[in-house]
């Protein structure tokens, strides 16, 4: 798989690709709706992608950026042969992956200047700690991490935290979070998780991770997840999230889609083993009527973007 972010016009977005995958949806771009991908990294970084767009019957247009605006760069492409060359060469970070292909250096313009946050002592301090609890959460986009922090401190009569200035201060801190990520060693407990997710959700039962921000959404929601042949359900939501990423352990809430406790105990069960065989611990007193309690875990969940 190459570990990268697809995003497309059409509002998909695909995790992971492998090559062939990444090839499909580039051949298939062109169309009304759908004439463009962006690639980003995982995890992603402050003005590094690549991007294709391309309407049917005309060339494709690539472009690359390394970071900064200076490093902006645009190629053209008569057929999407080279494309796929290039960002797979991209993705995998070959050296020479652009190679074959005619750049030219796009102007930018001058980059503005950010204004430092005209915020008290104790305002940044309460503004950083919640952007840290949502970034270590692990969930988060650095878009969605932007937006928190332009909306965090903002009242009807007053926006101290400006659109550009939030996405600074957030990506200052993403930055933070990738160089400490960039320290762990091997698979982290998060991981395991989703591990044994991926088991429950092939074994016909439901499972969405940070899944709505509280248990009555959860609740009602999760029944729109499952497909038709899907028994019962597990999810943990945004409050759980925070929970687990401050040491407190990461609550489940499971159950059967036909309502009946019978089922809901048997979803437990597996629910339980499914975490067992992946090395975590659960705490539950086998009622179907309690949640499943993760605990110990350590909450080292790497950042995607």
């Amino acid at each position: 798989m190459l570990e990268v972010v697809v995003k497309t016009e059409n509002r998909e977005r695909h995790v992971r690709v492998s090559a062939e995958e990444l090839e499909g949806l580039v051949r298939r771009i062109g169309g009304d709706g759908d004439r463009f991908l962006v690639i980003q990294r995982i995890p992603d970084l402050p003005d590094v992608f690549a991007q294709v767009w391309h309407e049917a019957g005309g060339d494709y247009t690539l472009e690359h950026r390394d970071g900064v605006a200076d490093r902006h760069f645009q190629a053209m492409a008569g057929g999407p042969e080279v494309v796929i060359a290039a960002l797979t060469g991209w993705a995998r970070q070959e050296t020479g992956w652009e190679g074959g292909l005619a750049w030219s250096l796009l102007d930018m313009g001058p980059v503005p200047e950010v204004p430092p946050l005209d915020l008290d002592e104790d305002e940044r301090a309460e503004l950083e700690k919640r952007v840290r609890e949502v970034l270590v959460g692990g969930y988060a986009s650095r878009a969605e991490l932007a937006e928190l922090a332009e909306e965090y401190l903002a009242t009807e009569d007053r926006r101290p935290v400006s659109r550009e200035q939030a996405q600074a201060l957030s990506d200052r801190m993403w930055l933070e979070r990738v160089a400490e990520q960039a320290t762990w060693q091997g698979e982290t407990d998060p991981e395991r998780l989703t591990r044994a997710f991926t088991t429950l959700q092939e074994a016909g039962i439901t499972a969405r991770e940070n899944f709505t921000c509280c248990r009555g959404c959860g609740q009602s929601e999760i029944g729109g997840e499952g497909g038709p042949d899907a028994r019962g359900f597990v999810y943990f939501h945004t409050q759980c999230t925070e929970s687990a990423a401050a040491g407190r352990g990461l609550m489940l809430l499971y159950g059967g889609f036909d309502g009946s406790s019978e089922t809901t105990a048997v979803i437990g069960h597996e629910v339980v083993a499914a975490l067992e065989a992946v090395g975590l611990h659960a705490e539950w007193d086998h009622d179907p009527g309690r949640a499943i309690t993760v605990t110990p875990l350590d909450w080292r969940r790497r950042l995607i973007g």
